[in-house]
């Protein structure tokens, strides 16, 4: 699983070389902010139930999507939200590209799925994240980055 210390070194080890200043410094700098992810996990996992249910009630309360799908996209969102969990937690976007970009994408338009609500979703929960209500203002930049990162992917 990528993480910001596979990350770096695979990259040197693909370019035949041992960790740079430079790359070390990229470690160090995840690691600072370790806290501030593991804060925004904590509380991604004490209310992700609730989470979910909110941004899918909002995106399917437009009456723009089949209500046959809500249960499927509550599924699916609550995978999505399990995976940048562990993304906060292992500094990296590995969870996220290995387990659900690619595969799901793909489930999604397999099963007739419609990923702008999924977006719609997530963008839903990004725009809701309220400092200092919710967590701090490092930890939601943490947890609003892979939003941004997801929201993009399945753009």
């Amino acid at each position: 699983m990528k993480s910001a210390v596979t990350t770096v070194v695979i990259a040197a080890d693909a370019a035949g070389r041992f960790p740079s200043l430079s790359d070390i410094e990229a470690v160090k700098g995840s690691f600072d902010r370790a806290p501030a992810r593991m804060e925004a996990a904590e509380k991604l996992a004490a209310g992700l139930d609730k989470v979910t249910i909110d941004a899918v009630d909002a995106v399917y309360g437009k009456g723009s999507y089949d209500e046959a799908n809500k249960d499927k996209c509550v599924r699916d969102i609550n995978h999505y939200l399990r995976l940048i969990n562990y993304c906060l937690v292992t500094g990296g976007t590995g969870p996220l590209d290995e387990w659900g970009i690619s595969g799901m994408r793909e489930v999604i338009r397999a099963q007739r799925l419609p990923t702008v609500a999924y977006i719609e979703a997530f963008a839903h929960i990004r725009d809701r994240v309220c400092v200092p209500r919710d967590m701090s203002p490092q930890a939601a930049a943490e947890f609003k980055a892979l939003l941004d990162y997801l929201i993009n992917a399945l753009s």
